[in-house]
């Protein structure tokens, strides 16, 4: 799984049209805009495209001045294993976490 959370800036007078540019791409999902051309956006993986090459494509979008990745989260889904989540301990210090 790959996740990559994105600011997209943009002309203002240009920002509902790249928003519209940017829900054609699968693996994007567009979460909030601003009215000065700020639009936030998550890019995932897809079986067909890694998240990089559809923000690469992303940038050339028109009206599109910047793309920033502020963002990235990356695990092999293959290798995750169920644990428990871990207790509370009280130590003199305050609050701790036992570790496995």
């Amino acid at each position: 799984m790959n996740i990559c959370g994105c600011l997209v800036h943009t002309t203002p007078e240009m920002a509902h049209s790249a928003i519209a540019s940017m829900t054609e791409f699968d693996g994007v999902e567009v979460h909030a805009h601003s009215e000065d051309g700020r639009i936030v956006v998550v890019v995932e993986d897809t079986p067909e495209r890694f998240a990089s090459e559809t923000i690469m494509d992303l940038h050339q979008i028109p009206g599109v001045i910047s793309l920033t990745l502020t963002y990235h989260h990356f695990e092999d889904l293959g290798s995750l294993e169920t644990v428990e989540p871990t207790k509370p301990s009280r130590t003199s210090g305050g609050f701790s976490h036992e570790c496995f």
